[in-house]
């Protein structure tokens, strides 16, 4: 009698992954590649599956400025250790030239000032943030393309062996790491093949994926001609980030605007001061906050500049206190936002970042 045979589906998530898919989604927009990379490398981790020769996972993100290449290391960190400073952050650009070394793995002994020297990788930045729950540390190496000789002959043994000699002999195990890589590599020819949407109507789906794929090609071949095969050999995965379109920066300003929602609530307290902007305040700061070659970033200047700083200012002068209602609306000509605050049974007032009153 032949034995009941039943179809298994490997592509299904367990309950932590799907969690984690859920809240990185929540954070990071328009990257889902970049989130399905290290969802999956998450579950095998969590699976007790991951190579115990190796870091959990070696992953190089690619991509333009400000496609959030940065604050998705960040924001993993903030889903499974409530904190981005968990993240473990080497600016590469920091260490062109082969002596500067020292500041990430120790001075040898026998050199002076060798006990002074705190290396930055050592084994206790890594463990610091670690749980009884989870035992699972974050590198970010950025800008990987402005690394000196000496900092690539470090990543080599890393990213294969995972472990990091001192220099006075101390072993680093990275075995419970996951190790970003993130360069600019490409960037510049992807700047001519922006994706459509942006400020335009949306492109077909078929039109769109076409372009990603390309700018995907486009992103690999920049990274095998900087990078040597026995670099791009260690990495589990390449990413390339997409540029941001009209659709993905309206959702990243719902997320700032929350975010500056919660600021505001630490400055004023539980009642707090209550705000809110109206559709043409939003097409304001996303007009203004629109740059293809800066990204997100570009729209996060706007924000502090166009509203957290008058906000902060009408704070600072007690023109408005916890519990009042501000309305946020947009002078188009002047290009700057008007805070209107709300009275019960009177007219509201008009404050501008100028300081002028008017009756609404």
């Amino acid at each position: 009698m032949a034995g009941l045979r039943v179809l298994l589906d490997p592509a299904k998530r367990g309950r932590e992954a799907e969690m984690l898919e859920a809240k990185l989604r929540e954070r990071i927009v328009g990257q889902n590649e970049a989130v399905r990379q290290i969802v999956d490398l998450y579950q095998t981790f969590t699976a007790g599956m991951s190579n115990p020769g190796r870091p959990v996972g070696n992953l190089l993100f690619l991509g333009p400025t400000g496609s959030g290449k940065t604050r998705t290391v960040e924001a993993l960190a903030e889903c499974l250790v409530g904190d981005a400073r968990a993240v473990v952050k080497i600016d590469c650009a920091e260490f062109q030239h082969g002596h500067e070394i020292a500041k990430l793995i120790g001075s040898p002994p026998g050199y002076l000032g060798h006990r002074e020297t705190h290396p930055a990788l050592s084994q206790e930045a890594l463990d610091q943030f670690h749980t009884e729950q989870l035992k699972l540390s974050f590198v970010l190496f950025d800008e990987i393309e402005k690394a000196s000789d000496a900092l690539w002959n470090l990543l080599l043994g890393i990213l294969d062996k995972a472990t990091l000699t001192l220099g006075d002999n101390r072993r680093v195990d990275f075995s419970h790491a996951l190790v970003f890589l993130t360069s600019n590599l490409g960037a510049r020819e992807m700047e001519g093949m922006l994706r459509p949407g942006l400020g335009f109507a949306p492109a077909p789906a078929a039109q769109e994926q076409a372009v990603a794929s390309k700018m995907g090609r486009m992103g690999m071949e920049a990274a095998r001609r900087r990078f040597t095969p026995e670099f791009m050999n260690r990495l589990d995965k390449v990413v390339v980030f997409q540029p941001l379109g009209d659709a993905e920066m309206r959702h990243i300003l719902d997320i700032e605007l929350a975010e500056m929602e919660l600021r505001v609530q630490r400055a004023t307290g539980a009642a707090g001061l209550k705000f809110r902007l109206d559709h043409h305040a939003k097409n304001l700061l996303l007009a203004e906050g629109t740059d293809p070659r800066y990204g997100a970033r570009h729209l996060k200047r706007a924000v502090e500049r166009l509203l957290v700083q008058p906000i902060s200012s009408l704070l600072a002068t007690s023109q408005v206190k916890d519990g009042d209602q501000v309305l946020v609306h947009a002078d188009l000509a002047g290009g700057r936002l008007l805070f209107l605050k709300r009275f019960e049974g009177s007219a509201p007032q008009t404050k501008t970042a100028a300081g002028g009153t008017a009756a609404a």
